[in-house]
């Protein structure tokens, strides 16, 4: 839980930390696209991708519990029932939401991919006002989640050349935005049971920890080790470590809304750096999508405060 000095809860970082999250978080999706090539990792490794999602947020895990433990943050929990909520979280928050999201990233241009994975953000919103009293359906949310899905749909204007939707990759992306949008709800429930970072850890970790199981289970391996690979999956360590410590702890401190606005520049970083690190055709209707997605998440917390 927060005091009103917490620092997370001070406007300017919020604005910092929040920034720095969603800016990491459109990065990886590149990352990952160069991690695959580099250790040899193709569309039907299905065993590969969940050894190397597991490593990278296994790691990332024990790292943020290494600096809570050293930081003095109590690892007790309330209850020991809490367990069972903690496994819930971790197996949403990152066994089965980046299953989905390595399964579809292998078949999805990563800049489709960033796009797609805002629909996050509005799964959120919607969910939010169907679970708690204290989150109405207002006009504004209404009017944003339209233009947000209509961003979403825009991907598949034009040609098949241009893109077009499939299972494999749209669909496992969407899968990964649900469980994404469930977490992000489950976060306060986190908060109020352990220490946010220490549940973040335990998530990671545990969490990368069953996709380690289950993929070495499907057979898979890191067929080629070198360099770009190493970094790469270093990269994407310290995005897990960081980005998930400061928004978790952010989620906890301050309403969703006045947090998720910033995720708006995801899918715009996502693309952007997918085109140029990949050399991904850049199609106008990306432009449109993430323009209308970015354009919807501001409607929703536009004067938020």
């Amino acid at each position: 839980m927060c005091t009103k000095q917490s620092i997370f809860q001070r406007p300017l970082w919020v604005v910092v930390f929040a920034l720095t999250a969603a800016i990491a978080w459109g990065w990886a999706f590149p990352l990952i696209k160069v991690g695959f090539s580099a250790f040899g990792i193709t569309a039907d490794m299905t065993g590969s991708k969940m050894l190397f999602a597991g490593i990278r947020f296994a790691i990332a895990g024990l790292i943020v519990l290494s600096v809570a433990r050293s930081s003095g943050r109590s690892f007790q929990t309330s209850r020991r029932i809490d367990w069972r909520f903690i496994l819930a979280f971790a197996l949403m928050n990152t066994t089965l939401h980046y299953f989905f999201f390595y399964v579809g990233m292998s078949h999805s241009e990563g800049s489709r991919a960033a796009i797609l994975n805002s629909l996050s953000t509005f799964l959120v919103v919607l969910l939010a006002c169907a679970c708690f009293k204290s989150d109405k359906l207002t006009s504004r949310k209404i009017l944003g989640c339209t233009v947000g899905f209509c961003g979403i749909l825009a991907l598949n204007l034009g040609g098949a050349e241009s893109g077009q939707f499939t299972w494999l990759g749209d669909g496992m992306i969407i899968l990964n935005a649900i469980c994404g949008a469930c977490a992000n709800l489950m976060t306060r429930g986190l908060s109020r049971r352990i220490d946010i970072f220490v549940g973040t850890g335990y998530s990671l970790s545990i969490g990368g920890l069953l996709l380690i199981i289950s993929g070495l289970v499907f057979g898979g391996t890191l067929p080629q080790i070198n360099m770009l690979g190493i970094i790469c999956l270093i990269l994407l360590i310290a995005i897990s470590a960081l980005g998930f410590a400061l928004y978790n702890k952010l989620l906890s401190c301050n309403p969703v809304g006045k947090v998720a606005i910033y995720n708006s520049l995801i899918p715009i970083v996502g693309t952007v750096t997918s085109c140029l690190c990949l050399g991904e055709t850049f199609h106008m209707k990306y432009a449109l999508a993430g323009g209308l997605a970015a354009f919807g998440i501001y409607i929703i917390n536009k004067g938020k405060k």
